[in-house]
């Protein structure tokens, strides 16, 4: 809802010229001053600005970013105040005018940049993003409509705007929202939560893709952009799966495809640098695993790709350290249940022996996401101090014909030469999805691979646990007896174990009278990670005035936050945990968790 008219006067200071665009809270707009000079203002509608994205000291974070900032990257911030609307509070934002044009309407004018345009857009775009993290700041929502450049002779001068997602690098909690994210330009990281620097590396890859190709890598029409859900699970299985071409791949140099493609492909820790993507762009590093391929592949490649690096996996085994179960709240049978049936036969192998004790082969963990399902694999692994590989979709990527299938095999080889060994598949649909609807002979390839791998490897002393928001994605002769055994649906949290996640996550904070009884009662529906976020907030809230965390504080928070997870969706998960039932034993399709 536009709020301002052409002409309004602003506090009698500036002037309302011209109406931009409008976000979720916000409006922007072109103002002048009574000299006639040109600035852009950024309106905010307090009220409606989320609990997590205020500040206490500027009242908006996108605020305080632009106190942070103050070099050539980004417009020069110039004024700020609040304004009352109609009994509303406003905050305003006044910056620098910048005249040029967006990168998005550059690209939807020309199709596609030339490489030596692209190549100088891309270095600007870098040369701001240099700025930003060394303030400490990653940027979070790099994409050709954030960027506006400004030509001066032959250089371009680029200006990222739109601050609303720059924050510190996050591991856990972006103190942002991420719905409003453009997918295609997000690193697979960034699905799970984490923001760092290596995320902005991402998505200048991806917008320099877009630049020389015309579209955002692995693009595809979303046919409901309101089901984020659908749209990681099919980008993810996208970029898992599907090679990265360029259709005009001989007109660009080899070294600036190479960079590309490694980067877009590479998970969060195997990333190039900033600097390192700079330099491999220009030919001045040579990028170390990856190696493009055009439109134009044969199978007849595959024999000399086998020896390459990118056909290896890169995750190992290793020892996990931490209290194990005594951090999981809830979840008692399935704690009971992997003791007694797991844990018990893989550590005594006398006993096993002498009653011939086969332990499972696997175990998939369903439910509605956000309930702990990847978290308790963690904490088994400390649990039983057992070898353990955590496995998420991009680590099996591969830019080759039957590569992802080479990397599945070298996976399992690795687990066999250090039992036992537990392997963590994360959001297994994207890597064994149902062959019957998918016209994909290099995937159908790859989940042969798997078959044949899950096959009795218990007896190599490999145990397999997987986690997964959409088992009915999952091709069904995965989820067979002698592969993955168990099927164990991971409900939402009841109230006894809400009750104790809100004494976990407050343990060693600073606490004063809090009531964990009526917290339980409060959060019916929510999640562990909205408890965990609750708690966070809170937290920072308190840490602002150097208080305890108080009850008052804590409830506040809960109502400022709703849950995740729709009523809608929990139908959804109850329907499907019926079909499992009706599809196999209940004794071998337990519901076991928090309830």
């Amino acid at each position: 809802m536009q709020h301002l008219e052409k002409g309004y006067n602003i506090e009698d200071r500036y002037i309302v010229a011209m109406f931009l665009k409008e976000g979720t809270y916000n409006e922007n707009y072109r103002v002048l001053d009574h000299d006639g000079k040109s600035f852009f203002m950024k309106l905010y509608d307090v009220e409606r600005v989320p609990a997590a994205l205020r500040d206490a000291q500027h009242g908006v974070k996108e605020v305080a970013v632009y106190h942070q900032l103050q070099g050539n990257s980004v417009p020069a911030l110039c004024d700020e105040g609040m304004l009352k609307l109609e009994e509303q509070q406003f905050y305003y934002l006044i910056t620098e005018y910048f005249g040029g044009e967006l990168l998005s309407e550059v690209i939807s004018r020309k199709k596609t940049l030339g490489v030596d345009e692209a190549l100088k857009y891309t270095l600007a775009i870098a040369e701001g993003l240099k700025e930003m993290h060394g303030a400490g700041l990653a940027h979070n929502d790099i994409t050709p409509r954030n960027i506006m450049f400004s030509e001066v002779a032959a250089d371009a001068k680029a200006k990222i705007i739109d601050l609303g997602h720059a924050s510190e690098p996050a591991k856990k909690s972006p103190p942002f929202l991420t719905s409003d994210l453009e997918p295609f330009y997000r690193a697979p990281e960034t699905f799970h939560d984490v923001f760092t620097f290596a995320g902005d590396v991402f998505s200048l890859a991806a917008v320099a893709y877009t630049m020389l190709t015309g579209k955002a890598p692995w693009e595809y029409d979303i046919s409901d952009p309101t089901d984020t859900e659908k749209i990681h699970n099919t980008l993810r299985a996208k970029r898992t799966l599907s090679p990265l071409t360029f259709p005009n791949a001989d007109s660009i140099p080899e070294h600036f495809r190479d960079a590309i493609v490694k980067t877009l492909k590479a998970s969060e820790q195997k990333r190039m640098s900033l600097e390192q993507f700079v330099n491999a762009i220009q030919g001045k590093e040579e990028p170390k695993q990856a190696e493009v391929k055009t439109d134009e592949r044969h199978e007849d490649d595959t024999t000399q790709q086998q020896g390459d690096t990118e056909m290896q996996v890169s995750v190992e085994a290793e020892k996990r350290k931490g209290n194990g179960f005594k951090d999981v709240a809830g979840m008692n049978e399935l704690k009971k249940m992997v003791q007694e049936k797991i844990i018990f036969v893989l550590k005594n192998k006398d006993l096993a022996k002498k009653y011939r004790l086969t332990p499972p082969n696997g175990m998939l963990l369903y439910g509605p996401p956000g309930c702990g399902k990847t978290y308790f694999a963690e904490k088994f692994a400390e649990e039983s101090g057992f070898n353990f590989m955590n496995v998420k979709s991009s680590d099996l990527g591969s830019t080759y014909i039957h590569g992802t299938q080479g990397k599945i095999a070298e996976l399992f080889k690795k687990a066999e030469k250090n039992p036992p060994t537990v392997i963590c598949f994360d959001e297994f649909d994207a890597l064994v999805p149902n062959r019957s609807g998918v016209d994909n002979q290099s995937l159908s390839s790859e989940v042969n691979e798997f078959l044949s791998q899950l096959n009795n490897c218990s007896q190599r002393g490999i145990f397999v646990i997987c986690t997964s928001n959409r088992p009915d994605k999952i091709d069904p002769a995965v989820l067979r007896t002698g592969r993955i055994d168990k099927l164990v649906y991971v409900p939402m949290p009841d109230e006894e174990a809400r009750r104790e996640m809100f004494r976990l996550h407050l343990k060693d904070r600073p606490c004063e009278n809090i009531d964990y009884d009526r917290l339980a009662k409060l959060t019916e529906n929510y999640i562990s990670s909205d408890i965990s976020f609750i708690v966070n907030d809170s937290a920072i809230t308190a840490a602002l005035s150097d208080k305890p965390i108080t009850q008052e504080i804590m409830e506040n928070c809960i109502r400022c936050n709703r849950p995740s997870v729709s009523a809608d969706t929990l139908k959804s998960y109850e329907r499907m945990q019926a079909m499992f039932n009706e599809a196999g034993a209940s004794s071998q399709r337990p519901h076991i968790g928090f309830k």
